[in-house]
């Protein structure tokens, strides 16, 4: 990691998201996980457990890749995005962008990650709104499902997404919903 940079502020991911022809209705619902993501770190028992300025950047370009894709019909910006942001020197923050679709190598049981934070917090956002695991889910099979096969996958991701909830939530010195409430 020596040849990482340091993490950019949030005016430097604004404009990363701007160089990037990031959409309107993209950038909105980055600017709502992070919200949801900053309320949930700022709510940990121990706030030291997670680098915060990491969760910030994090979330605000988890979706950097999102406008490209959507205009190629590729539906892995995750994957991309994190190739973006490698190739920056951002390797951290590729590392968690690349596991805000599908959480790979989760730990319910280690120590809360930067990349649980934001992977949640994505899932509890459909465009600018908050809203519950199942909305998501739902919104998410509706509009990127394109046989059985997605619909199942996304489906069998809800259960990952519950059981991180449970981990995030026994890490919190207040109730998810409390947190994230007002946002």
């Amino acid at each position: 990691m020596e040849n990482e940079k340091k993490i950019p502020d949030e005016k430097e991911c604004l404009l990363l998201l701007r160089q990037y022809d990031v959409l309107p209705n993209i950038l909105e619902h980055s600017e709502k996980v992070k919200l949801v993501s900053l309320a949930l770190a700022d709510n940990l028992i121990d706030t030291s457990m997670i680098n915060r300025d990491l969760v910030l950047a994090s979330a605000l370009l988890h979706d950097i890749a999102k406008t490209q894709c959507l205009k190629r019909r590729d539906l892995h910006h995750d994957y991309i995005g994190g190739k973006i942001l490698r190739d920056m020197g951002y390797i951290r923050i590729a590392e968690i962008v690349e596991s805000h679709v599908i959480m790979k190598d989760f730990n319910p049981t280690g120590r809360i990650e930067e990349r649980e934070i934001v992977h949640y917090s994505d899932k509890r956002v459909m465009h600018d709104r908050i809203v519950t695991i199942d909305e998501r889910i739902d919104d998410l099979i509706n509009r990127y499902s394109r046989n059985h096969i997605d619909e199942e996958f996304i489906r069998k991701n809800r259960q990952a997404i519950l059981t991180m909830e449970k981990k995030i939530q026994s890490h919190l010195s207040i109730g998810i919903d409390e947190a994230i409430s007002g946002i």
